[in-house]
């Protein structure tokens, strides 16, 4: 960082030491040089540039967090249909309701929390469950493999959906690109004639909103689960329904060791 600084400003005053020197006998018909419309062009570029840069690292960040958000609601699907398997009732329901309890407690713990870029520990208690259950199935039962597999590609996917909950964009840079985002405004309005001047201020306010929208959409696209455009649990609520009809049907009458957002029913172990 120090290096990049220093070889800046030494540009500039190598820079300026040669104007005066190899300028200094031009004649008037030179003394007008580069106009502030020019000298300003490469910051309105490197605006643009760097807008369509960070625009694009952020709709990767969405869709990344899209896709965690989907594969771990395919694989709680799958662990919960994996549980069909075991011959033990018993066995079988826990898996089944520890699988919907999870999904609960993802949907109304967990997903608000990652508006802010943080994670909530109410699923945890569920993964620790499961991992307690598949002790007592042990290695011997034919669906333990394919349990432990759909558990970890579960945890996976959570793990990226995480990840992916805080900003994509650091801060320093966000703020650098609204001080450029400022600058090519003012300097946008230092080219305008004086004079019969309405296409080019019409022009101004729509290339002002269109860049405004453009970093706000950078804001929204960096936090996938906080803003306009966030990403719903849509996913994982549906794998929370489909998986507490299934309990049902297979365990009439018995009632889930969790209440309807997750949390562990109170006067259970």
């Amino acid at each position: 960082m120090t290096v990049t600084i220093v070889v800046a400003v030494v540009a500039l005053i190598l820079g300026l030491i040669a104007h005066h020197f190899l300028r200094r006998h031009d004649t008037e018909a030179d003394d007008a040089g580069l106009s502030v419309k020019d000298l300003l062009s490469p910051v309105q570029t490197l605006t643009v540039l760097i807008l369509a840069f960070v625009l694009a690292t952020a709709a990767g960040s969405y869709n990344r967090a899209e896709e965690a958000a989907h594969n771990e609601a395919n694989a709680a699907d799958h662990l919960a249909e994996t549980a069909d398997y075991l011959p033990n009732a018993a066995q079988r329901h826990r898996v089944q309701a520890d699988v919907v309890c999870y999904t609960r407690a993802v949907r109304h713990y967990e997903w608000p929390t990652m508006a802010h870029g943080q994670g909530s520990p109410e699923p945890s208690v569920w993964t620790a469950d499961l991992r307690s259950a598949f002790k007592d199935i042990g290695t011997d039962q034919s669906a333990f493999g394919m349990l432990v597999s759909a558990d970890d590609t579960r945890a996976k996917a959570r793990q990226a959906r995480l990840t992916e909950s805080t900003a994509a964009v650091p801060a320093a840079v966000y703020w650098f690109m609204l001080v450029l985002l400022s600058i090519t405004v003012i300097s946008l309005c230092l080219c305008i004639p004086r004079r019969h001047n309405r296409p080019q201020l019409a022009t101004l306010a729509m290339a002002t909103a269109l860049l405004t929208a453009t970093l706000l959409l950078v804001h929204d696209a960096e936090r996938p689960f906080g803003g306009a455009i966030s990403v719903g649990p849509t996913a994982i609520s549906d794998v929370e329904q489909q998986a507490a009809r299934d309990f049902r049907a297979d365990a009439p009458g018995t009632d889930l060791p969790c209440d309807a957002d997750g949390r562990k029913a109170s006067g259970r172990a």
